[in-house]
């Protein structure tokens, strides 16, 4: 058996894709990184008996796809609001949680080389968790990773009968939940100059709570989300009500940086918080582009969900289930 050392060098190249496959896979960077390490050691117990008749990276693949089909018979389905229930009526307010369990988290994509960035859009990952589980698995290693069926079926221990057909189910399951334009074809159409212009004109009208100029970038069927807040908002005039009522009432100052996450534009928003005499970290603002407009926006928030009242989110303390740091993101902002 190696020393720890050696296994660690052995299996480096290979830990940001195993990671990025259990996120794929679980649609939690949290569960992801549970599988993961799960993965290594597994590996590491097992690296004895392998015989080297496939790549290392094939039999990694194969220890981290069996030991997140493990997970998910434990673990309840990942989704966003927008799939989640019906939109909500901004008069009505942003309501309370559901069970944090339940949402699809963010990934952090610094890591992911350009063309990998695909496989981690919102839309395919949110697509991908409506799968049953060995489709979900035959799809990723088929259409993401590039595994042939003869090698899928061998990591799932099945047939390429098997393989074939799991693969047909799931590419109709998601074609018809995912949109037909990705967001990397959408941002390279859009060019680096182009992306940039929206996300900074986003972060101004957001920063001066403009609500006219920030409804004047969405699509007309918009949507404006806030895992883990079941409740969200869509078409203008619900986004621009609930824009006027929460966040751009002029309650709440806020500060906002560029970021990416999951493969698309993001904007991080820190609110002021009068104690500390800083912005804190309050959402990630995931942006979702239909040519040069915003068509969802899905902000991860990160405060306590220990609260009585909702809409006063802003003002409360720093949960502990998103870290702006794991997106290279300062912990404030002046």
């Amino acid at each position: 058996m190696p020393d720890d050392a050696a296994f660690a060098d052995l299996v480096a190249p290979y830990r940001g894709e195993l990671q990025a496959h259990c996120y794929r896979m679980l649609g939690s960077v949290h569960d992801a990184e549970d599988a993961l390490q799960e993965t290594l050691l597994r590996a590491w117990r097992a690296l004895a008996r392998f015989e080297g008749r496939s790549s290392l990276r094939s039999w990694l693949y194969t220890i981290a796809t069996n030991t997140c089909l493990t997970q998910l018979q434990r673990r309840p389905k990942r989704t966003l609001p927008v799939d989640f229930g019906p939109a909500t009526d901004a008069a009505d307010g942003v309501g309370a949680p559901l069970e944090e369990s339940v949402w699809l988290e963010p990934y952090p994509d610094a890591g992911l080389g350009y063309e990998q960035r695909e496989g981690v859009e919102l839309a395919f990952i949110a697509a991908l968790q409506h799968l049953p589980a060995t489709q979900r698995a035959v799809l990723i290693l088929r259409e993401v990773l590039g595994f042939s069926a003869a090698e899928t079926a061998e990591t799932l221990d099945t047939t390429v009968a098997g393989v074939n057909s799991a693969l047909q189910r799931a590419r109709k399951a998601v074609e018809e939940r995912a949109p037909e334009r990705s967001q990397q074809a959408t941002l390279r159409a859009l060019g680096d100059d182009g992306v940039r212009a929206v996300v900074e004109r986003y972060m101004d009208a957001m920063g001066r709570a403009d609500v006219d100029a920030v409804v004047a970038m969405l699509a007309e069927d918009a949507a404006w989300s806030m895992p883990p807040l079941a409740s969200w908002f869509g078409g203008l005039e619900q986004v621009r009500g609930f824009l006027e009522r929460g966040p751009l009432s002029g309650e709440w100052r806020w500060r906002h940086l560029p970021a990416s996450v999951n493969g698309q534009p993001t904007v991080a928003t820190y609110s002021w918080d009068e104690a500390c005499g800083t912005h804190l970290p309050f959402a990630l603002d995931v942006l979702t582009l239909e040519g040069d407009r915003i068509r969802q926006i899905t902000a991860f928030i990160t405060r306590t969900t220990e609260l009585d009242d909702f809409s006063r989110w802003p003002e409360a303390p720093l949960g502990d289930r998103l870290s702006f740091g794991a997106f290279g993101l300062p912990a404030e902002v002046k």
